[in-house]
């Protein structure tokens, strides 16, 4: 037992310092985190499904597994206190709605069990608040997480003629997911850069 407990924590050491250093060489000066790091902090997993519903809602791979990194750490088995669920943690009701708009007959929540279905859907979301925002990435991913309602009001109260600003973003929270996606999607083109290259 004792044994077990040294390695777990060796363990968490280890991805700590990892974390640290990723946060150290991903800030302002862009530097690049060797590989390894990366790879221990930020993992990848169903790259053909990503690049698959990347493509057919003509999205940056990358910025679909940093969505995914910051919503479930890449666990398809994940709930959210809200009742959100697995990869991409969409609401049920939510991935009704899109099963009726792409044509879906027999939607049940068990669905966003798969991972496929899972990811085929949070894209097609993404896609949405990409559309319904103009193609202002930080306004659709802050609506990824605050809900489009909220960032339309944001969007209308500031000041017109530039793209919604991480600072214009009222809730902390969001304000940190936007920080977090972004930094994600930088890593995730860096570092997995040939599992996540856009399908012509």
């Amino acid at each position: 037992m004792k044994r077990l407990l040294l390695v777990g924590l060796a363990v968490a050491l280890v991805v700590g310092i990892a974390g640290a250093v990723l946060r150290v060489t991903t800030g302002a000066g862009g530097v690049q985190p060797p590989g390894w790091y990366a790879r221990t902090v930020y993992p990848l997993e169903y790259e053909g499904d990503i690049r698959a519903s990347a493509r057919r809602n003509d999205l940056d791979p990358a910025l679909v597994a940093a969505v995914i990194y910051a919503e479930s750490r890449f666990d398809a088995q994940a709930r959210s206190s809200h009742g959100a669920v697995g990869l991409m943690q969409l609401l049920p009701e939510t991935a009704a709605q899109i099963a009726r708009e792409t044509g879906g007959v027999a939607f049940v929540p068990a669905d966003l069990d798969d991972p496929r279905v899972n990811i085929r859907y949070g894209c097609y979301y993404l896609r949405t608040v990409l559309d319904l925002f103009g193609g202002d990435r930080v306004a659709a991913i802050a609506a990824y997480n605050a809900g489009a309602g909220a960032v339309g009001e944001w969007a209308a109260a500031r000041a017109a003629g530039h793209a919604l600003r991480i600072d214009d973003i009222p809730y902390a929270e969001t304000r940190a997911y936007v920080r977090s996606v972004l930094e994600a999607r930088k890593v995730y083109r860096q570092t997995y850069g040939d599992r996540l290259r856009r399908a012509s």
